[in-house]
């Protein structure tokens, strides 16, 4: 059993600290911009906490704190979970891998204290299932328009609800809706008259 952490991340945060004390607010007072994002530990808090999980379930996996792309909003903490025990962290249809994220979100994310999102991924999952819903749904959205029918997935989680309205957000001839309560709730796929 060992689950591993990369500390360069954690490393990044130091660098942004070694800069002038007034610098941000220099900036801000030009720009206009609203307080910056100021990092708070909480990201630090969540590795530990998914490492710590990940060892007591006797996982051999290795845990790291992702840097944000440019498009990522500053607060997202993001962890990847890499190594040979990975695809036990996932589980099926990924319901492990969201119950650690959930717990982690609940850990991080105390009342009095501005949300901050985290994301946890095991090798690439989160992609490849939104990739596969997407081409899912484009092609069920295909044989809605082609038959006239109304198609409802299956249950699904709000994350992989919201991946299936955005797919289908531009698709010429239908609307999407979602229906039922919560982990009933299914997306429907339903064709417009032109």
């Amino acid at each position: 059993m060992s689950v591993d952490s990369t500390a360069a991340e954690r490393d990044a945060g130091s660098a942004a600290e070694a800069q002038p004390a007034g610098l941000d607010e220099e900036i801000n007072e030009t720009t206009g911009a609203d307080e910056p994002f100021v990092e708070d530990g909480r990201a630090d808090i969540a590795l530990d906490f998914v490492i710590d999980v990940l060892a007591a379930m006797g996982m051999d996996c290795t845990v790291d704190l992702l840097e944000n792309d440019d498009t990522d909003p500053p607060e997202e903490i993001r962890i990847e979970i890499e190594g040979k025990d990975a695809g036990r962290v996932i589980g099926k249809k990924g319901q492990t891998l969201s119950a650690l994220q959930f717990l982690t979100n609940r850990i991080i994310n105390r009342p009095g204290t501005k949300r901050r999102h985290v994301i946890i991924d095991a090798e690439g999952y989160r992609a490849r299932r939104e990739d596969t819903l997407t081409s899912m749904a484009r092609r069920l959205g295909k044989q809605a328009v082609e038959e006239g029918k109304i198609i409802t997935f299956e249950p699904m989680s709000p994350q992989d609800r919201r991946v299936v309205h955005l797919a289908l957000a531009k698709f010429p001839g239908v609307v999407t809706k979602s229906d039922g309560e919560g982990d009933a709730r299914r997306v429907q796929i339903i064709p417009v008259r032109r």
